[in-house]
């Protein structure tokens, strides 16, 4: 590869020059061992020409693209793996640069190389990027490099992202089929009021038919949505903005929490993952030698409930003050939002010393009840929508259909 670079001599003479070097760390390494202070580095093309149209356009499209959580548990893995390798730390960002596929991520992948290679720690360079690097990773590669164990502890991560991850796609999963269902029958529904319906009506008005209050009321709505489309779609979109600004805000959000809490269908599902959450959180920050009180600190943030967020405050607290965090999940004030499970096997995890080892089994518990009442509760709900299905198809056909057979069987 061939760099072009600005540099200064020992003796203060700025100079740029163009040389081959296999990448970016190896060239800084000789430029030192010169005494010579880098200012600017760019890679040329091997034939010393200006870089193509396509090449401009991807580099200055690098950051409008999206980091998902794959990348971020491919990074974390795959550099543990070629640390615990025996590969240095900078050739080990530059070979996941060059395989990475998403153009932001290769971007602020060279970005963190080049902070490491300019003598930042791997954690510093990663704090630089909040929004694509979490706390609780940022914290274990920290832990890593103080215990001198950063391969562990970037692969422990990967793992955690990864059960995380998965249990979110679990629970996505399980509303996906349900909204799906719901949206088809919105749309059938509005597509007969529209277009069915009037002709319906107009039969009914030439017959001069005693209609029924479930008729009128399904004409009434049909000819409300046939002369005010546009205002009915308008109404529906506000709804749903007002509704999505309402839960941005902290009132809104805590609400929201409560109806999840409570409600009869999913409360059991949004207690489960909630202390999974927790548990393997807490399980792999401790685990990677991170400081207590940081790690349900940084718990705090993982979990999405403020009901949650409360009670970890309240840990954080108790745990301070020399109370130990089983006595949290134990409390009555917790009872509701955490199985006597977790408060349970907390405590012999305290008692033992084995306290991560006892959380992750807490941990894997959960993830597989939650996955088990996911796969139940598309079971179950399968049949509830075909009756709802069955009883629209119902009421509709006795509604418009009723008065026909009775103006037959009067005849």
């Amino acid at each position: 590869m061939k760099f072009k670079f600005k540099a200064i001599k020992p003796t203060g003479e700025h100079y740029e020059n163009i040389t081959e070097s296999p990448d970016r760390p190896s060239l800084y390494r000789l430029l030192r061992e010169k005494g010579d202070t880098i200012i600017s580095v760019s890679e040329e093309s091997s034939s010393n020409q200006k870089k193509s149209f396509l090449n401009n356009l991807q580099s200055g499209l690098s950051f409008l693209g999206r980091i998902g959580v794959n990348d971020k548990i491919l990074f974390s893995r795959n550099l543990g793996s070629m640390i615990e390798a025996g590969l240095p730390m900078t050739r080990s960002l530059s070979v996941l640069e060059r395989q990475t596929r998403n153009q932001k991520f290769k971007a602020i992948i060279t970005k963190i190389q080049e902070k490491v290679t300019g003598g930042e720690t791997l954690s510093q360079s990663m704090s630089g990027f909040p929004d694509i690097f979490p706390t609780l990773l940022v914290s274990m590669v920290k832990a890593g490099e103080e215990s001198g164990s950063i391969a562990q502890s970037l692969k422990s991560a990967a793992e955690q992202m990864e059960k995380t991850h998965l249990l979110f796609k679990r629970l996505r999963g399980a509303m996906i089929y349900p909204a799906i269902v719901i949206t088809v029958m919105a749309i059938i529904a509005v597509t007969l009021l529209i277009f069915l319906v009037p002709t319906l009506t107009q039969t009914f008005e030439d017959l001069d038919l005693t209609l029924p209050l479930s008729t009128r009321i399904i004409i009434a709505t049909s000819s409300f949505l046939k002369n005010n489309t546009l205002i009915a779609l308008l109404s529906l979109v506000s709804v749903v903005f007002l509704f999505y600004l309402i839960i941005r805000t902290k009132q809104g959000k805590h609400v929201l929490d409560y109806l999840l809490l409570k409600s009869p269908l999913i409360s059991t599902l949004v207690k489960e993952s909630n202390s999974a959450r927790t548990a393997r959180t807490l399980s792999s920050l401790l685990s990677a030698g991170v400081d207590f009180l940081v790690a349900i600190q940084i718990t705090k943030e993982v979990v999405q409930n403020d009901f949650y967020k409360s009670i970890l405050a309240e840990a954080e607290e108790s745990v301070r003050k020399g109370s130990t965090i089983s006595s949290i999940f134990l409390s009555p004030k917790a009872e509701n939002l955490y199985p006597p499970f977790v408060g349970e096997m907390a405590g012999i995890g305290e008692e033992t010393g084995k306290l991560s080892s006892m959380l992750s089994n807490v941990a894997s518990f959960y993830e597989e009840e939650v996955s088990q009442k996911t796969k139940n509760f598309s079971t179950i709900i399968e049949p509830v929508l075909m009756v709802c299905i069955g009883l629209f198809v119902g009421i509709f056909a006795v509604s418009m259909l009723g008065p026909i057979y009775s103006l037959v069987d009067a005849l």
